[in-house]
Formats: C-alpha cells, structure tokens, sequence
C-alpha cells in the first residue's frame, strides 16, 4: 500500500500540467466581427429559450443588424478587440512568473483561439492536467460557466482524457484587489480622491437571469463593498460611490441603474470610471466607456472624466493569477 501512493505522488509530480486562461474573445480583425456576433448569440448561456430553432433565428437576426455598426465601433480602436493581444502579454508575463514547468495557454469563447484548437494542442503536447481560471472576476453562468463547459466539452469531443481543476470567481482575492487600487491610483494621476465621486461599471445583466438564481449581482455588489473598506484603508475618500451597469443589449429590463443614468442624476461633474467586471480592457472599455459615455459626459459639462485601466498584464494581476494556480495545484 506504501509502494503504491508513493508511485502515484511520483506520476503526479511528473504529470504534465497546463493553466489554460478563459475569456469571451473579441474579433481580431475587422471580418471576425461577423462570426464573434454569430457565436456569441447563438450561446444557450447568452440567449435563452427552449428553441434551439429560435435562437438561431434570433441570432440571425442580430447578426444581420448588427454586424456594420459593430465594425464601425472596431475602426475607432484599431480594427480589432485589444482583448487578444492584452491575454497575450499577460500569457507571457504569467509563463515568466511560474517558471518553464508548467504551459500557459488561453481560450476565447467565441473568437480564435477557440476550445477546439487549443484542446488539441495541449492534447498534442502531452498535458494530462488542467488549470482552467476564467477571467472573470465575479461569477456568471452567461460567461464562467459558458467558458468552463466550451472548454469541457471541446476536450471530451477530441477524446482528451485530462484532469480538470476550475475556479469560479476570485473577486474577493487580495491581491487583485489591491492591483484595482493601483489602477484608480493610476486614474487619479495624483489628484485628491474627495474631489471625484467615483462609479463601478458592470456590464449588465438581463434581470430575469438573475431572477433565476445568477449570482453575478450578489458579487458585484460584494465587490465594491470590499473595495469601499480598502479605498478608505488607502486613504482614497472619494466624494460618493456609486454602481451602474453597462452594454445592455434588447428591449428587455436589465440591471439598473444603467451607467447613462447614473452619469445624469451626478452633481459633482468628476468622475472615475471602474470597469469592475472587466479585467482585459475590450471594446466595452476603449470604446463604450472610453469614447461613447465620454461624449455623454462631455455633453453633462463633466469637468473630468476618466476611465480606470483594466489590470491587463500588471505585475499584480500576473502574481493574483500565480497565486490562485498555486491555490489550486
């Protein structure tokens, strides 16, 4: 019996491991727009009816409306999502961090590199386990568990037999929290914090997804609860904080208040934007907050609007990412 758990703990320490990064994607050129739209809303996560027929129907629909204006969007920053090349960089920030023995590698939801590919690669590269870390600060079936069972399901479809370790949410993590700080520190440019109120943007949620159980507005709410205390612990006393949401898409009712209102109901006409849900800047945030509810608050006479980083490759949000692979491992 000895023999045989110390011959495990051997094949264990030479299993060949891998932590694999999830996120949603974002067209990497101009001609993806098309298919990151027809992926997206043909999701069962993202679009939800009994219908496999319907949902079909419905994301053609949205991709023949859509498609222009979303390219449009692209042209203004760069002609592609940052969101691809930001993992990147933070892919191999990450590999120099935990060192040549374990792969780094990610996955996009609806954009390449897709499940399926990098599935096979890492099949093809003898990894025979798996740390699977969305990254998504808060949890959401409409994004970490559409991510996790992509990823799932890519593998048992090419006959990978791996071993599969997932997180859910790391919201709460310290040090990520503390690499959110350094990014309202980044904001403020020096400046006192009691001159700006401040408001975290989330990107919205259909509201009947989270009267179904969907946990996302619980940690949304948790998250700047915890960020409020280590604000004050920073000696960042902003002149009011605030929660809206962002991205709503459709005519049904969707988390509120909506970023457009809460920038209209602010006395005070400056303000730092969170994107507290994001941690890769996308189009959501170089182009929906960065230049559209810029035009906004220009058109309120804002006297200043800014819009945090997302931590991207920062070096604490590399050592968060270390920190929950050793957690896990």
């Amino acid at each position: 019996m000895v023999h045989f758990l110390q011959k495990r703990m051997e094949n264990n320490l030479f299993m060949k491991e891998a932590i694999v990064l999830l996120n949603m994607g974002g067209p990497n050129n101009l001609g993806e727009v098309q298919l990151f739209l027809h992926n997206m809303f043909n999701d069962p996560y993202i679009i939800r009816t009994k219908s496999a027929l319907l949902r079909r129907f419905i994301a053609k629909m949205i991709v023949l409306t859509r498609t222009k204006k979303s390219q449009e969007i692209y042209k203004q920053i760069g002609e592609k999502s940052p969101l691809v090349d930001h993992t990147r960089s933070l892919c191999s920030h990450l590999s120099q961090a935990i060192g040549n023995n374990i792969v780094v590698d990610f996955v996009m939801r609806y954009t390449p590199p897709m499940a399926d590919e990098v599935c096979r690669r890492l099949k093809d590269q003898g990894i025979q386990k798996v740390y699977l870390i969305p990254l998504y600060p808060q949890y959401s079936s409409t994004t970490t568990q559409s991510s996790l069972d992509d990823f799932e399901l890519s593998a048992h479809r090419i006959g990978w037999d791996v071993i599969m370790t997932e997180i859910k949410h790391f919201f709460s993590h310290p040090t990520y929290n503390r690499c959110l700080i350094e990014r309202i520190k980044e904001a403020l440019s020096g400046e006192a914090a009691n001159s700006y109120d401040i408001i975290f943007s989330a990107h919205g949620l259909p509201q009947n997804i989270v009267d179904q159980g969907d946990p996302y507005q619980r940690h949304v709410t948790a998250h700047v609860e915890l960020l409020k205390t280590m604000m004050e612990e920073n000696g960042l006393n902003f002149n009011a904080i605030h929660l809206a949401y962002q991205s709503k898409v459709g005519p049904m009712q969707w988390l509120e208040p909506s970023l457009e209102t809460a920038l209209h109901d602010l006395n005070n006409k400056r303000v730092i934007i969170v994107p507290i849900a994001f941690t890769i800047d996308n189009s959501e945030t170089d182009f929906e907050l960065s230049i559209e509810y810029a035009e906004v608050a220009q058109h309120l006479q804002f006297e200043s609007y800014r819009v945090c980083r997302c931590p991207n490759d920062h070096p604490l949000f590399v050592q968060t990412l270390k920190e929950l692979y050793e957690k896990m491992s």
